[in-house]
């Protein structure tokens, strides 16, 4: 029960939204390319991937000094998100990170 509760809370606000879907459509991404692309400060992004981190939404893995983060599979998740794909294509491309 308070695996969904954490999953309402998480899929309750706009930008983690954006997130979730760039996530979908793109694998992988750096906290710069989110930032960049949606045009969001990074505490605020670094705070909303901690909270779905929490929630075991997204996973990440090094790379050099960068941290890549990408969906981990979990059913309740991919639900929804099969649901918002479709707005994916209305976001932005991905403003790539030219230092990664």
């Amino acid at each position: 029960m308070k695996e969904l509760v954490q999953i309402g809370k998480i899929i309750s606000d706009e930008n983690r939204i954006k997130m979730l879907a760039l996530m979908q459509r793109e694998k992988e991404l750096c906290v710069c390319e989110i930032c960049d692309t949606l045009k969001l400060s990074q505490p605020l992004v670094s705070r909303h991937l901690k909270q779905m981190r929490k929630a075991a939404i997204v996973q990440t893995k090094k790379s050099g000094k960068w941290t890549i983060y990408s969906l981990c599979e979990n059913n309740i998740i991919s639900c929804i998100l099969d649901s918002i794909q479709k707005e994916s294509v209305q976001l932005p491309k991905i403003v790539s990170c030219t230092t990664r």
